[in-house]
């Protein structure tokens, strides 16, 4: 499996980051005294949790060699640890996560684990991409799906979620109190090669890590040119990215 690249996740910084201060916006009631940011990425995301609460013991995780080693040199005053969700210990009072959830499989049991994992009182703190019909990942679903490129299903992380109607019923299951619910953030993006650039890092990272150069181009300039045809250019000059992003916080009893 290949690594992330933190750099060019971090292209996008203030869009990427604005979810997770949105969501963090939603915790200022709480008063945890230990937090995990799970699939903390770059750091930015633990960078807000500081931000709203300094003074709780706080630690960025997250499975990615190369994201751990730019969140440290990004965020020096910061912890940040190696560490596959898994094997998460328990006595926390806040999990928060960022865009991560969405690449690890079997929510109807990853949930309620992370739960019991949480102090009593403690909230896990979600967002999630969910943005499956936007233009640009249903052009990048078709085009990856053709034959000629041979990519098995099996090779590639999980990129799924499920319904917010679904996680209505997993919490309801492990959470007396918990809120769900959507944001589509608009993003102005300089260029359609911007639009190809935001999935690189991210939805089209695994893809093109398993092509060599020449046909890795390829497959990007055939996602550009359905990119050309599906965004319009504004009269600003920019092109927009429709964003659609599912939250929820959830108190374990």
């Amino acid at each position: 499996m290949s690594d992330w690249n933190s750099t060019l996740y971090l292209k996008f910084k203030k869009e990427r980051t604005q979810p997770a201060a949105d969501l963090a916006a939603r915790l200022r009631t709480y008063n945890p005294e230990k937090i995990a940011d799970i699939g903390c990425g770059p750091g930015n995301s633990t960078a807000v949790l500081r931000s709203v609460f300094p003074k709780a013991e706080l630690c960025g995780i997250d499975a990615s060699q190369n994201m751990i080693e730019k969140a440290r040199q990004e965020h020096p005053e910061l912890k940040f640890i190696l560490c596959d969700i898994n094997d998460i210990g328990s006595g926390y009072d806040l999990f928060f996560s960022n865009a991560c959830l969405q690449w690890v499989p079997d929510h109807i049991r990853l949930l309620p684990r992370l739960m019991q994992k949480l102090n009593a009182g403690g909230v896990l703190a979600v967002q999630m991409p969910m943005n499956q019909e936007e233009p640009l990942y249903r052009i990048i679903a078709e085009i990856t799906g053709a034959s000629e490129w041979g990519f098995p299903k099996t090779c590639f992380e999980s990129n799924s979620v499920l319904s917010p109607d679904e996680y209505y019923d997993i919490l309801s299951e492990c959470s007396a109190d918990f809120q769900i619910w959507e944001t589509v953030y608009c993003h102005a993006l300089p260029s359609h090669q911007a639009l190809v650039d935001w999935a690189k890092s991210t939805r089209l990272r695994p893809y093109l890590d398993a092509l060599d150069d020449e046909k890795a181009a390829l497959l990007e300039s055939g996602i550009l040119h359905g990119v050309q045809e599906a965004y319009p250019v504004r009269r600003s000059g920019n092109v927009l990215l429709h964003f659609r992003r599912f939250f929820f916080t959830a108190v374990r009893q």
